[in-house]
């Protein structure tokens, strides 16, 4: 019980320390996390967010594990950028349901500075104007357009790894991993918080995914959210016919960033559809606070349970939608 000593943060683990983490007795495991949970964070509180694809498909980057990839033959339907008033509507939902976050993701490689980019911006200050604390996910972005971001009232920017360094080139070739540091250091150097995780299920070794977790855990600053995502396998990609993530394996890493990151929120993310009630509560034991929920019941373009159900497994394990960080602050002020 060595990391519970102190409340201080580390940023200076070693592969050694996180691999022994992540191989501990299941059981022993699970106990170590949800101590190190119960320290840093209300138990019964569970961050509700809601995704919306703003812009979906015709992508040209190639994620292998991505339906939203245009070079892949998928389902996936594309949809350019929705006005405005349409993202207002879906945020408004969200809130009503129990939402306290709201995420646009656009299916793009990168920003550019055009009129979507302005229209972006006034969806940020709409959810904004709402009380909800934004989030965004919209690829590779520059310093300005990062500062742009956060004057507009973001409060959040969602980029993740992935997986590994060493793994990287494995999935993705479009861009390097370096680019998606870059992104993060921009965000940063703006004063948003940072949302990065990754996926497990990709074809990767454990050395893989303890090395994506120590890359985040070794950071100057932790990022604020931490999604672990199990892999959709959509039809139509390169990674389709991969097997199912043994839950196991999602409670272990779960558990291993709720070490390693005590202060951050971990979102049990991609993956849920296909998880029962009793295995998601074993990833909330293990350090889980955040999902994504929402009335369309999609994640982006992958299948979700829906809000009308996770409410009710919230109640069921005696858990609560966790308020807005800007509703706390209204209230302590």
């Amino acid at each position: 019980m060595e990391h519970l000593e102190s409340k201080e943060l580390r940023h200076d683990w070693t592969k050694e320390e996180l691999l022994a983490i992540y191989h501990r007795p299941l059981l022993d495991l699970v106990f170590e996390a949800a101590s190190v949970h119960r320290r840093w964070h209300r138990p019964d509180e569970v961050q509700i967010s809601t995704l919306l694809s703003v812009k979906t498909g015709g992508c040209p980057e190639d994620c292998s594990y991505c339906g939203q990839a245009a070079r892949y033959h998928t389902d996936i339907k594309v949809q350019s950028l929705l006005p405005t008033e349409t993202v207002l509507t879906h945020a408004q939902k969200a809130k009503d349901a129990g939402s306290s976050r709201f995420c646009m993701a656009a299916a793009w490689r990168e920003v550019r500075d055009n009129r979507d980019f302005d229209r972006i911006i006034d969806m940020v200050k709409g959810v904004n104007d709402m009380g909800l604390e934004v989030c965004c996910t919209l690829g590779m972005l520059t310093e300005h357009q990062a500062q742009r971001l956060q004057e507009a009232g973001l409060y959040a920017y969602n980029h993740n790894l992935d997986t590994s360094e060493e793994f990287y080139d494995e999935i993705i070739s479009t861009r390097k991993f370096d680019n998606r540091i870059q992104t993060i250091n921009n965000v940063r150097k703006a004063g948003i918080t940072v949302c990065s995780g990754g996926i497990i299920g990709l074809g990767e070794k454990p050395a893989d995914r303890i090395s994506m977790l120590r890359t985040l855990a070794n950071m100057e600053r932790h990022p604020e959210s931490v999604p672990i995502n199990a892999l959709a396998r959509v039809p139509g990609t390169p990674l389709e016919n991969l097997p199912k993530v043994d839950v196991w394996d999602m409670v272990r890493m779960i558990a291993t960033a709720r070490i390693v990151m005590p202060a951050s929120m971990v979102r049990l993310s991609a993956g849920r559809i296909e998880m029962t009630e009793v295995e998601q509560a074993w990833c909330f034991m293990a350090g889980a606070n955040s999902i994504f929920t929402g009335e369309r019941q999609t994640l982006l373009v992958t299948p979700n349970p829906g809000v009308d159900e996770d409410m009710q497994m919230l109640q069921n394990l005696g858990l609560k939608p966790m308020p807005s960080k800007k509703e706390v602050s209204c209230s302590n002020g």
